[in-house]
């Protein structure tokens, strides 16, 4: 199972036709808000998104979806109060039983376990923040099964940042 997660493009339309190409086979494409294109955009044929709060088209706060036997909860986390802890976005990922929730809105790139959960923010791909700001924006690949999952960083230009990977196993 292959995930490729991206946030926070805030109108950079093109950088998301460029990680696709570069991941042609990923099995699901997720869009974390704050791309302030419209719904409707061809984009979103592929890529599956969430509301953010500089997005101003009908593209759902929420998402739960299920891949290769992996529960994705998504949402932006603005109304989630990521910027001050996680709490709210956990309860709500395990109120629907997943093992991954994918967040964005920070422009902070992090992922952490929690309980069998794994919480994960890509970071943003056009204006990121942060301790890693320096990288120049990121995306996240997620690979793996039901058992475990690894997660890998990577910058604009698709290259890996093998400091920042990390495995979760899932009980």
């Amino acid at each position: 199972m292959e995930l490729v997660i991206v946030s926070d493009t805030h109108g950079d339309r093109a950088i998301l036709e460029s990680i696709q190409q570069q991941h042609p086979h990923a099995d699901a494409y997720l869009y974390a808000g704050d791309s302030e294109l419209a719904a409707s955009d061809s984009i979103f044929e592929t890529y599956q998104a969430v509301q953010g709060n500089m997005d101003f088209d009908a593209f759902p706060m929420t998402r739960t979806i299920e891949v290769a036997g992996i529960t994705v909860f998504m949402t932006h986390g603005h109304r989630f109060g990521v910027n001050f802890d996680l709490t709210q976005l956990i309860a709500a990922g395990q109120e629907v039983g997943a093992q991954l929730i994918v967040f964005g809105h920070t422009h902070q790139l992090g992922v952490e376990r929690h309980d069998n959960m794994v919480v994960l923010n890509p970071g943003s791909i056009s204006q990121p923040r942060g301790q890693f700001a320096d990288i120049g924006g990121t995306y996240a690949v997620v690979t793996g099964n039901r058992h475990a999952l690894n997660v890998q960083y990577l910058n604009r230009q698709s290259q890996v940042q093998p400091e920042l990977s990390r495995t979760f196993t899932l009980v």
